[in-house]
């Protein structure tokens, strides 16, 4: 990880630009590091859906070639994050909250679409003169920087201005995936559809969805773009598109059989 701060400080102050092979060492790193913290499902069968899955969106969406790699995180936290270079991660407990193939879906495309367009590293590179190693895992890792550690080593200003994405790259994510999505042949609807089941959930337990709504700023009119920009396809574009699958209810079901996750540390 020193080699990996070094590279990334270099570029960060010199304000020049992440070129892919920076930006895929850079989350290659950041990446083994998560892996060894995360308590990671370790089911073969599990794993080996969720990459056909992610990998159905990021090769339609992905120009640069990436290694892709999907993971689970075994947490009942409503969350997913993407890491540069094309790692991403999504929790145990947002998983079991989709009611199809397309919710989970949507969420894998936007997630995708911060690392196609760069969202990540561009926040990366606002970071500058701050502790890389550390501010580098806050930005995906909300509950680090809570944590007292987190805090000592970055301080309250850093954290809130670093832990999550702007409003205008939300929304550009957001689009992208759709577009992902019809490319891929899934329904977008699963888009609107999974922010609208945790935004019913958030005002039925206001603090039961926390570590989602601190990273993703979510109002009823986010929902209602990613319906209005679905409306404006072509209905023949809409049609046949995959809304759910055998395999993927199968899926959900081996997920939600595995034993309670690890309790968490906050």
């Amino acid at each position: 990880m020193r080699s990996l701060a070094a590279l990334a400080l270099v570029a960060f102050t010199a304000g020049c630009a992440i070129s892919t092979q920076q930006e895929v060492e850079m989350g290659a790193g950041y990446a083994a590091e998560l892996n060894r913290q995360l308590p990671l499902v370790q089911d073969a069968e599990l794993n080996r859906y969720m990459n056909v899955l992610g990998d159905s969106i990021a090769r339609i969406a992905d120009t640069r070639n990436l290694d892709w790699q999907f993971y689970i995180v075994d947490s009942p936290d409503v969350n997913a994050f993407a890491v540069p270079g094309g790692f991403i991660y999504m929790n145990r407990g947002l998983i079991e909250r989709a009611t199809n193939l397309s919710q989970v879906a949507g969420v894998l495309g936007h997630e995708i679409g911060h690392v196609t367009q760069r969202h990540s590293v561009q926040q990366m590179q606002k970071a500058q003169g701050a502790n890389v190693g550390i501010l580098g895992l806050c930005i995906f890792l909300p509950n680090l920087c809570a944590s007292q550690t987190g805090q000592a080593a970055i301080g309250l200003g850093a954290n809130a201005a670093m832990a999550s994405f702007s409003r205008s790259d939300e929304d550009e994510a957001d689009k992208v995936a759709i577009a992902y999505l019809i490319r891929a042949g899934i329904d977008p609807a699963g888009v609107p559809e999974m922010f609208q089941i945790l935004l019913d959930e958030r005002q039925r337990k206001p603090d039961g969805l926390e570590t989602w709504f601190r990273s993703h700023p979510l109002e009823e009119s986010r929902i209602e773009n990613g319906r209005a920009r679905i409306a404006a396809y072509p209905p023949e574009q809409l049609v046949g598109l995959m809304k759910d699958s055998p395999a993927f209810q199968a899926f959900q079901r081996r997920l939600k059989s595995l034993p309670p996750s690890p309790p968490q540390s906050r």
